[in-house]
């Protein structure tokens, strides 16, 4: 290199560490049964949207009386059109059943969780 150069210069370091399967399993039934037992959980009938409507989900939200809170979505599949519909309201978030993190459930003051993803969530966390 003209001018010289370092043998070996400084280079990005990656302080992220990965959580074993399990711990992250035991986190998410922590956070779970943390939420039940505040009574933070609301379990609701499965829907689907035909179309993106906002409008329909301040509704749904107008009617359990959670619409000024962080609320998180947990719903059995992945709902494109539920998803978009909800993606423009400020401090709601919607996530497929088995893939949210215990962050994401703590960080919300409710949990709207469908049937269907009950079913899953027994499942996935029950072993």
């Amino acid at each position: 290199m003209v001018g010289g150069g370092r043998a070996f210069g400084p280079s990005p370091r990656d302080y992220r560490q990965d959580l074993p399967k399990k711990v992250k399993r035991l986190a998410a039934k922590s956070a779970l049964s943390y939420k039940a037992k505040e009574g933070k959980i609301l379990v609701v009938e499965d829907f689907a949207f035909e179309a993106p409507k906002t409008r329909r989900v301040v509704e749904i939200l107008d009617n359990l009386n959670v619409d000024d809170r962080k609320v998180l979505f947990v719903t059995k599949e992945n709902d494109l059109n539920f998803h978009r519909s909800a993606r423009n309201i400020p401090y709601k978030k919607v996530t497929q059943a088995p893939q949210f993190s215990a962050y994401e459930v703590m960080n919300a003051h409710v949990l709207v969780v469908q049937k269907g993803a009950v079913d899953i969530l027994n499942e996935v966390l029950g072993k």
